[in-house]
């Protein structure tokens, strides 16, 4: 008789094969149909708010891996924020100004572009903008992202344009803004000034040049010893190109500086670098002639090398010893430090390089050439005239315009600037810091330091794409008109047709009417033709959203962004906030690193080493990629390969498979009917549910703690080890072989329902398209329509027992011992399956009560036909415990496999088992 139909073997319509790249679209539909953000919105109306604010990705181009990354990390965070009990409502941005856009559309417009009005380039790159939105909308939504998608905020909507208007008058009414002639990263394709964070520092090779500058006061004023002699100052400069703008020379007080003999001249340069500076020069024969302290420089004069013009000596504490000369030249309108140090003594802030990047007509020997070109011919002037003691190509870091990938240059320029003093927004803004939780820490002293260290906020741009620096100038006077009062009007304007009205209308339609200047009574004006930084547009989505949206709040408990955001958005936001509302607009910042090959290398274009989502969703599905960012340390630059893809594969496909395994033998299942009391469950049942419990606080706090990588390790492992390796295997025999409503059978059942709802629900922020496709098939009489309405399982005391895991953890040991005895025993032939085997166990007398108590568990857990226990000394003996493995007496159950002496025991069923024949009868 064939016994196979009496087994209670798994049935389940769950698919084995995911085929993920066809389901997961059918399943954003099906999310989408029953509207189920808007079900979680109105589900968690009464909980506590939790808000992750989005930086808002560029409105350019197709996703890519990084914005992958960035926005699972994200779903997951709020997915796991909602299931931990709060309300966690989504609303995903984009950054829609800017010259990246305008560039695109300059040039699909070819040569027509500078004819165009600047209003029809708006209204084309605004076409631009909104097409790629709808473009990376769909691809972000194809990652499994929940989220109010069709209420994005976007800078260029026509309320957000006013709202940043309405920041930027708020920094106006304070007095923090100011116009002003100060060096900035300048970009002569783009030709535009850059912020720090549109500034890309890369590899390049520079011409340096030790250069010679006559003192023309009398040396014999620094030291006797000097009288009559010709000395220069030695300094050192990168860019040769900027020696035309030189105005003064800085030293170092607190240091020693030489003046040392090579032939019949004389150097001044700083101690600690006097032999640097005579090897490099190849100066022969250096004899030191006397030695003074920097501080004793100061007041005397130099002279420009091939320029009549005076060269001051100033100090100041900026300069450094670790390369160079130790004299630094100083060009004011082309440095942070020689800006300063210029305003600090009154020179003028000269610049004679023009927006192209070429010399002004001013510049004798130079005037009309590129300053790259000019290097070269700055270089032949200096050697002709004997000024130049060495030049040699220097490699260093230098910076690059973030979009052409030009380097850019330091150049003085009228712009728009937030003072990061005048009101102490710089003190403020490091106070805040310290207030918000940095994940990882060392973020916090980095962009500490970045604020601390930084210039007056640049806020101006000269382009069309944008946001108007709403301000006026008098005909009559040239009179600055920029009050708040003002701004908010032109605001008004903006909040009914945006910021295209101020290129659209004349400036004496923009100003109420009746305005004049008040200083000479004109009522005639005209407009300011820059616009604001794009970062100062996303810097205040803190305000145009946080603070202005009913399903928001200000301050959001997170920020979440790559760590190049500490001088890009946490930057700008922490300064738009703390200069308007006098905090930080976060309470926690979350920073991940970048994606790189599996080599640990740059993905590039030109590398050929660059994967797109879009292909790895097509080949493996959306779920691998999350399950990617999930099981990566995202704190390091995270690698990617298909290597690493098909791995993660195999993983997803076990825990899949588990899933499956565990639905199939709930088919007959009924929870409300059939599930066995806590207190009547076998022990070993009890045991699994123990080791859930565990498994369930661990994953709450790592969802808590954001350490998704130790959350997926834990889920794998559990469904690996615990279930596949362990609690599902020893399982089989009582499940099939039981009589399907017997108490042996439905304690099993109970427990692994328990165990799949738990597991559905935990893996549901990470493995959202299988978790909710398991919801579905799940054996429940009432449940919400998707496993993500729900909460994440708490830890059940009553199923936490350490008295009986510490019995079950010394009982695996014992298996431990055993199935490396079977398999001894079945590389010696012995035996075939465990089944075929009889264990003795011969244990110490200490052992033998325990042991011979969970006699039958340890049958069970080692699958074997019979286990024995017997008392034997083991002085010394290492295992304690010896096992013996023969073959298993009896005849073989064709039912259950299990060799036993009384099969053909039953008259009804003589070819089983005592055991299989009573649950056939149904009596076991």
């Amino acid at each position: 008789m064939d016994y196979k139909g009496t087994l209670n073997l798994p049935k389940t319509d769950f698919p084995m094969r995911a085929n993920l790249p066809e389901r997961e679209p059918q399943l954003l539909r099906e999310w989408a149909e029953q509207r189920l953000y808007e079900q979680l919105r109105e589900s968690r109306a009464a909980r506590p708010k939790w808000i992750l604010h989005d930086g808002p990705p560029y409105a350019n181009g197709h996703i890519h891996m990084g914005h992958a990354l960035n926005k699972i990390l994200k779903d997951m965070i709020v997915k796991s924020r909602s299931m931990l009990g709060y309300d966690a409502p989504y609303v995903p941005g984009w950054d829609c100004h800017g010259l990246p856009i305008e560039h695109q559309v300059d040039r699909e417009l070819g040569e027509k572009a500078r004819e165009v009005p600047i209003p029809e380039k708006r209204n084309l790159c605004r076409a631009y903008a909104q097409r790629f939105i709808d473009i990376q909308r769909e691809e972000f939504k194809r990652l499994g992202g929940l989220g109010n998608w069709d209420e994005p905020y976007r800078t260029m909507a026509y309320r957000y344009e006013a709202n940043i208007l309405r920041e930027l008058g708020k920094f106006i009414a304070a007095g923090s803004v100011y116009r002003g002639l100060k060096p900035v990263h300048w970009c002569t394709s783009c030709l535009t000034a850059l912020a720090e964070a549109e500034v890309e520092y890369e590899d390049d090779t520079s011409p340096s040049v030790y250069v010679a500058f006559p003192l023309t006061s009398d040396p014999a004023r620094l030291h006797p010893d000097l009288a009559g002699r010709a000395v220069s100052v030695a300094i050192w400069t990168t860019t040769p190109w900027t020696l035309p703008a030189n105005l003064a020379i800085v030293v170092h007080p607190d240091e020693e500086y030489v003046v040392f003999r090579s032939g019949d001249r004389a150097y001044l340069v700083a101690a600690k670098l006097l032999d640097e500076t005579v090897r490099k020069c190849g100066l022969a024969s250096p004899e030191v002639i006397c030695r003074l302290p920097g501080a004793r420089l100061e007041g005397h004069t130099a002279r420009h090398p091939w320029l009549d013009r005076a060269s001051p000596l100033f100090t100041a504490e900026y300069v450094t010893m670790d390369q160079g000369t130790g004299c630094v030249h100083t060009a004011p309108g082309h440095g942070a430090d020689d800006y300063e140090t210029g305003i600090r003594h009154g020179l003028p802030v000269y610049n004679p390089v023009d927006n192209f990047g070429r010399f002004v007509p001013e510049v004798e020997h130079f005037a009309g050439m590129s300053v790259w070109d000019a290097n070269g011919a700055i270089i032949a002037k200096l050697k002709a005239d004997g000024t130049l003691l060495h030049a040699e190509e220097f490699a260093h870091s230098y910076p690059h315009c973030w979009r052409c990938k030009n380097p850019v240059l330091f150049r003085a320029t009228n712009q728009w600037f937030i003072s990061m003093d005048r009101n102490g927004l710089r003190e403020r803004a490091l106070q805040a810091i310290r207030t918000v939780q940095w994940i990882p820490a060392w973020g916090e002293e980095r962009i500490y330091g970045m604020i601390a260290n930084r210039p007056d906020w640049c806020i101006s741009r000269q382009r069309a794409w944008g946001v108007p620096i709403a301000v006026f100038y008098c005909q009559g006077c040239e009179a600055l008109l920029a009050d708040s009062a003002l701004v908010e009007h032109v605001a008004s304007l903006m909040d009914r047709e945006g910021a295209d009205v101020w290129f659209a209308r004349a400036a004496k339609d923009l100003v109420p009417a009746g305005t004049r200047c008040p200083k000479c009574g004109h009522d005639d004006f005209t407009k300011e033709t820059d616009i604001l930084d794009v970062w100062f547009d996303s810097g205040v989505s803190q305000a145009a959203v946080l603070r202005v949206r009913p399903d928001q709040h200000w301050p959001a408990e997170m920020y979440l962004e790559g760590s190049d955001q500490h001088r890009g958005w946490f930057h700008s936001s922490l300064l738009a906030a703390v200069g308007v509302q006098g905090g930080p607009p976060y309470k926690a910042v979350l920073t991940h690193g970048f994606v790189v090959d599996g080599d640990g290398r740059k993905m590039s274009k030109s590398q050929g080493n660059v994967i797109a989502p879009q292909e790895v969703i097509a080949k493996h599905g959306a779920e691998i990629l999350r399950l990617w960012v999930a099981a990566e340390d995202y704190r390091d630059d995270i690698r990617l390969s298909e290597e690493i893809l098909t791995r993660l594969a195999e993983g997803y496909r076990r825990i899949r498979n588990t899933c499956r395994y565990l639905l199939g033998n709930l088919y007959d299942f009924d929870p409300g009917r059939d599930a066995v009391p806590t207190a009547e469950l076998l022990p070993i049942d009890r045991f699994i549910l123990h080791r859930l419990q565990r498994l369930v606080d661990r994953m709450r706090r790592a969802y808590q703690d954001y350490e998704f990588h130790v959350l997926y390790h834990g889920l794998h492992n559990f469904c690996a080890v615990d279930l596949s390796a362990f609690y599902l295997d020893v399982l089989k025999d009582r499940v099939y072989t039981a009589a399907p409503a017997s108490r042996l059978r439905r304690s099993a059942q109970t427990a692994m329902h328990e165990i799949l709802v738990a597991l559905v629900q935990l893996m549901a922020p990470v493995l959202s398209f299988t978790a909710d496709e398991v919801w579905r098939h799940l054996p429940l009489r009432e449940k919400p329509a998707s496993v993500h309405l729900v909460e994440f399982p708490a830890v059940r005391p009553e199923l936490a027992d350490e008295g009986l895991a510490a019995e079950w953890e010394r009982l695996l040991q014992v298996r431990d011992e055993v199935l490396r005895a079977l398999e001894a025993a079945r590389k010696e032939k012995r035996i075939g399956s465990a089944q075929e085997a009889a264990v003795e166990l011969v244990v110490p007398e200490a052992s033998v009560d325990f042991l011979t108590t969970h006699r039958e568990d340890l049958e069970t857990i080692c699958i074997v036909s019979r286990l024995a226990v017997r008392c034997g000394a083991q002085p010394g003996a290492d295992p304690a415990i010896a096992v013996r493995v023969e073959r298993a007496p009896g005849a073989k159950c064709p039912r259950c496999w299990n060799y036993r002496e009384h099969v053909g025991s039953s008259a009804a069923h003589p070819g089983l088992c005592g055991r299989c024949a009573s649950a056939v009868e149904g009596r076991g």
